[in-house]
């Protein structure tokens, strides 16, 4: 008998995507957990439409204190966590329904791999199809790391595997949505390097996002994938190069700017002094 799963759907604002993954996670799940944190648009209204989910809400921190605190939650001792823009098919839920058959108490988690899409086409290279996440884990053992943005669980050597059937992962529909995204996570991500002490040279402003491009779009067929596979590599290597070490830039180097005094405020420094 195959261990029972929960597949936790972590969302906010998803109006255009929840029933879809709900009604993918059904392949699989036991139980279809869905945690938002502040919905204004429809989400909930549609959750409560499909039905059969367990709906829990909280306050968004972070991405990684959100998953850490929705994991626990779970019913079963196996979680699939499932982004809101993910689906999972028929061929990934009889190889995750096969690998929790009998699973070896010395294996806390499955990294899942993706095929993922931009714009609606497929990105065949550009780097995106080595895609891969940790994302079937055990409830009790594992916990994403402390952090803003891309947030990780560490596993210990030897306790993980590799699924072969890709989740589907509709990554943006417009150019608005990836925009309005990487102003958020290059924010956060400079952020975490700043904690982390890291800092920027111009030289590495410069050339880092050239090496990028040339990486993605050249070494690893970027070129391949057409005039969709050229926005990528240029979108990748302007947003998750230039623009997070502009604001690491940002962070050390701005000027703070001047506040406007209050009318009449300089005369009465000027009488009191």
């Amino acid at each position: 008998m195959r261990a029972r799963l929960t597949v936790l759907i972590p969302c906010k604002n998803e109006q255009e995507n929840i029933r879809a993954c709900i009604e993918s996670a059904r392949l699989i799940a036991d139980e279809v957990l869905v945690a938002d944190s502040g919905s204004s648009d429809r989400t909930i209204e549609i959750v409560g439409r499909v039905g059969g989910c367990r709906l829990i809400e909280r306050e968004f921190i972070s991405y990684s204190d959100f998953k850490n605190w929705a994991i626990p939650q779970a019913a079963h001792e196996w979680v699939l966590i499932l982004d809101a823009d993910e689906r999972v098919t028929p061929e990934l839920a009889a190889e995750i329904r096969q690998s929790l058959a009998g699973v070896s108490d010395q294996i806390d988690g499955y990294w899942v791999r993706r095929r993922n899409f931009f714009l609606g086409h497929e990105i065949k290279h550009c780097g995106f199809d080595t895609s891969k996440l940790f994302r079937l884990l055990r409830r009790d053992r594992c916990r994403y790391r402390d952090c803003r943005v891309h947030e990780e669980i560490d596993v210990r050597p030897g306790r993980d595997a590799v699924l072969s059937q890709p989740l589907l992962h509709y990554t943006y529909w417009t150019l608005d949505q990836f925009f309005e995204k990487q102003v958020k996570y290059t924010r956060l991500s400079a952020l975490d390097r700043w904690d982390a002490g890291k800092r920027v040279s111009a030289a590495g402003m410069f050339c880092t996002p050239v090496v990028r491009f040339i990486q993605l779009y050249i070494f690893r067929l970027g070129f391949l994938d057409g005039m969709v596979g050229l926005q990528i590599c240029m979108l990748q290597s302007f947003f998750v190069s230039f623009v997070k070490r502009a604001r690491l830039w940002e962070l050390q180097n701005a000027l703070p700017q001047p506040r406007e005094q209050e009318p009449g405020a300089g005369n009465e420094l000027r009488r009191a002094a």
